[in-house]
């Protein structure tokens, strides 16, 4: 492990934070959301544009549903929450950073969820235009909107270590 993770950061919320796949049935406080949903609104934002609005979603019904549309989130079976930030489309044509803020915005979920003693796993849903149709449906989305993705949350079915993706062959200093 890398001398970072063995030295004062080892704490850190970046290293705790995993892509979590199996949840217990405990449900997530309305604490631990409002706290979630909070530090998803601090994220950056170019020129302060916020083009964010997000779906919460604990219906069991859609939550299973969201399994079977997307090919990669089966982990919503046993999810008790999801968050689905979703782009408003008038501020999206305004910004052509939207992507760059969702995916701050995104990043802040993930490490609040970790905060509050929860897991989550991140998946994609926009440029799949298929998929992003599919999801609008399912949630009854105005055409105002579209779904960035889908963030499954809840408490870990397991513990995790903390990981170290460090690679000191990708960094370069001042040139190439």
């Amino acid at each position: 492990m890398n001398a970072v993770l063995n030295g004062k950061y080892s704490d850190s919320l970046i290293y705790r934070r995993h892509s979590v796949r199996r949840y217990s049935e405990a449900p997530v406080s309305q604490e631990q959301l409002d706290h979630i949903l909070h530090s998803a609104m601090a994220a950056p934002s170019a020129n302060n544009c916020q083009p964010w609005s997000f779906a919460v979603i604990d219906d069991r019904k859609l939550l299973d549903a969201m399994a079977e549309i997307h090919p990669y989130a089966g982990m919503m079976k046993t999810a008790p929450l999801a968050i689905v930030p979703c782009v408003i489309k008038r501020v999206a044509r305004d910004d052509p950073f939207y992507p760059q803020d969702l995916g701050a915005c995104v990043q802040n979920i993930l490490l609040a969820a970790v905060e509050c003693g929860l897991g989550s796993c991140w998946c994609g849903v926009h440029t799949q235009e298929a998929l992003e149709k599919k999801f609008a449906s399912l949630l009854g989305m105005p055409d105002t909107m579209f779904p960035f993705c889908v963030i499954a949350i809840g408490h870990p079915a397991e513990n995790s270590p903390p990981s170290d993706r460090y690679d000191a062959s990708r960094v370069r200093r001042n040139h190439w």
